[in-house]
């Protein structure tokens, strides 16, 4: 039984890596969201606006989707960071286009109107 358990834990090096590339990743994907947005989503979640907390959260969603299919098809961790790369490309591109075709939608967030940050 011992042997079982230690044998689990040699892979725990690269759990570890692969869940510091995860959050770093994350972490640089929200500091370029937050940049991007003209409304400060955090100072709005802490007025309880639902509709900015909604919308960060299907943003982080957006990102985290396709940074999971990165962790799992990757060959290796830097295999795993380029393509979690791209993944936060897309992403952020991706808002950029919607907020050309929604004009609007950063005041309607700022409002608090919920359907806008769905």
């Amino acid at each position: 039984m011992w042997h079982s358990a230690e044998t689990s834990m040699q892979g725990l090096p690269m759990f570890l890596a692969y869940f510091g590339l995860a959050v770093g990743l994350t972490l640089l994907y929200l500091l370029i969201y937050t940049q991007l947005t003209p409304q400060r989503e955090f100072t709005l979640i802490r007025l309880n606006n639902n509709a900015a907390a909604t919308a960060l959260g299907g943003s982080l969603l957006g990102f985290a989707l396709p940074l999971h299919g990165a962790i799992t098809n990757a060959i290796g961790l830097v295999d795993c960071a380029l393509w979690g790369l791209v993944a936060l490309i897309v992403q952020i591109c991706t808002f950029l286009l919607l907020r050309l075709v929604l004009s609007g939608l950063p005041d309607r967030i700022a409002r608090g109107e919920q359907a806008a940050g769905t």
